[in-house]
């Protein structure tokens, strides 16, 4: 009896061995995916604060206007990038976004032609600081604050390596004669001097007949940055040039109003030469910076 079991069961597992399976497994065939792509993202540009807001300033360059005097140059032709190819060779955008200031005697000034060993020429910035592209538009030390910061790097200075980079000038108005430089700041050999007028005798004017020279700190040419204000009607200044360690606060000056002083005046910054001994030697600034504030 134990063996039929065995044969029998031996034939049920034969015939299910035999039997094809109702199961069909299909093998899909290879495809091949492409590289997943990372999407390209696209940076929006960032507004960044003008440099140099061109509203409030003109440019001077040492060229003959039609009227023996230098050019001046609006800050329209500034922005549209519309210099001749000769004023570019005065002033031009780096592609950093820095300005070049190049400039050397060619006896024409803000003030007529001169021959050599007379006036400087220059490639300035004069000041209007509400915007209204009048030289009428001049602001006044007896109220208000008013405030000159410019960034800038003198890349060499020929001939005796002086050139002023930045001023206050006067101006002459009804009933007040003159057009005093002043204060001026003097690149002089890698030296930052401060050269500033001080009280003339009683009936004389405001001349650097009285003025004083004061070394305020060494920045050879390296990237500095120069600050003037008039508050209270005084003279205060500042220099940061990080490269030589140095971070002078305001410092006093002199007191403007309280010695008489009533001019209407205008802030200047650039690269005036003070060479006029040939017409080779050459002097550049290159600005990066300015900022103005009156309140």
């Amino acid at each position: 009896m134990p063996a039929i079991k065995f044969f029998i069961l031996g034939i049920i597992i034969f015939i299910n061995a035999c039997t094809p399976s109702n199961e069909v497994i299909i093998t899909p065939p290879e495809v091949n995916l492409p590289e997943e792509i990372e999407p390209t993202i696209v940076e929006t540009p960032v507004d960044t604060p003008q440099a140099i807001t061109w509203e409030n300033w003109y440019l001077s360059v040492p060229l003959n206007a039609g009227n023996g005097k230098a050019t001046s140059i609006n800050y329209q032709d500034i922005i549209n990038d519309k210099l001749t190819a000769e004023e570019s060779k005065f002033f031009y955008k780096n592609d950093d976004g820095t300005y070049t200031m190049w400039t050397q005697f060619t006896g024409y000034t803000t003030s007529g032609l001169s021959e050599l060993g007379n006036k400087y020429c220059r490639t300035e910035l004069r000041e209007y600081w509400r915007g209204n592209q009048d030289v009428t538009d001049n602001w006044s030390m007896s109220t208000g604050v008013h405030i000159l910061e410019s960034t800038m790097q003198v890349d060499f200075v020929e001939g005796n390596g002086r050139t002023i980079v930045a001023q206050i000038h006067g101006k002459e108005s009804p009933g007040i004669s003159g057009n005093p430089a002043t204060v001026k700041i003097r690149w002089n050999s890698g030296m930052i001097q401060v050269d500033h007028y001080t009280k003339p005798n009683d009936g004389d004017p405001w001349t650097s007949k009285y003025d004083k020279k004061v070394d305020f700190g060494r920045v050879d040419n390296e990237l500095f940055t120069f600050k003037m204000k008039i508050e209270d009607g005084k003279l205060f200044c500042a220099l940061v040039c990080e490269a030589k360690g140095l971070d002078i606060e305001y410092t006093e000056f002199f007191d403007y109003v309280g010695n008489g002083y009533i001019h209407e005046n205008y802030f200047k910054t650039g690269n005036y030469f003070g060479w006029h001994d040939d017409y080779e030697k050459a002097a550049q600034v290159t600005l990066h910076k300015v900022v103005t504030e009156h309140r």
